[in-house]
């Protein structure tokens, strides 16, 4: 399933910028389509590529989203840590509705609203302004806590980090909050590309399962493993993902 990034431009089909997206566009292999669309300087493109195939499966399959209703209370949330090399993350929101077309070739310019990193003030749908390392996890367990306390039963909340965020140490005082407290709506996708500095003695999901979190390792590029396991049964207890997509190079 993995569509690997092209320097070359892909077709862009025709299609008018200011015109609603065509069914034609909501799918993975259009996903490249609208990425050579992004012309700005991007810093991250391989940040960017390892997170793909988790995107647009969460995307796709799993989350309860509304691009026409993006801040509805029982909407699920997703919050982007990896938040550097964004582009993938522009190219599936815009093949799902909540950004146009027409903005993707704004991408990186001073006055767009796609900036080298995702802005919650000024992209539908964003729940995160995020880039900054170690950032999105804790957020994301805030995030689960607090709709705990709200009593509210259907929200879901996922995060995607990357393997090299989990060297920052705010991750690991999240991670054993979230155990504590048991936080049972609360998903971590790690994208493993071999960038952590330090690892962890038994692989990255052994330091989430000596927390109390469930916990599985997939191919980050196999959509049907990545969405059997992040919906699998969490068993009352925060659960992570770790997406092996190879080493980073």
């Amino acid at each position: 399933m993995y569509l690997k990034f092209q320097n070359d431009l892909i077709g862009y089909r025709g299609l008018s910028w200011n015109e609603p997206m065509p069914p034609s566009v909501r799918s993975y292999e259009d996903l490249p389509t609208l990425i050579t669309l992004m012309t700005g300087d991007e810093k991250h493109r391989g940040a960017s590529e390892s997170t793909l195939d988790v995107l647009w499966v969460l995307y796709d399959r799993v989350l309860t989203l509304d691009p026409q209703a993006p801040d509805d209370p029982d909407r699920d949330r997703f919050l982007l840590s990896k938040g550097h090399g964004p582009m993938a993350y522009y190219a599936v929101l815009a093949a799902k509705g909540f950004i146009p077309l027409d903005a993707l070739p704004t991408f990186g310019r001073y006055d767009s609203m796609l900036g080298q990193h995702p802005d919650r003030a000024l992209i539908p749908g964003v729940e995160l302004s995020s880039g900054s390392l170690g950032h999105g996890l804790p957020i994301a367990v805030g995030v689960a806590a607090a709709l705990d306390l709200q009593g509210r039963v259907g929200p879901r909340v996922f995060c995607l980090v990357g393997d090299a965020e989990l060297d920052e140490g705010s991750n690991h005082e999240a991670i054993a909050l979230a155990g504590r407290l048991g936080l049972s709506r609360l998903t971590v996708c790690v994208i493993d590309n071999g960038s952590a500095t330090h690892g962890w003695p038994g692989g990255i999901d052994a330091r989430f399962r000596l927390e109390g979190w469930s916990a599985a390792t997939v191919d980050g590029r196999d959509h049907d493993a990545i969405e059997a396991a992040v919906t699998a049964d969490q068993q009352d207890r925060p659960h992570v993902v770790v997406a092996e997509v190879g080493r980073k190079g």
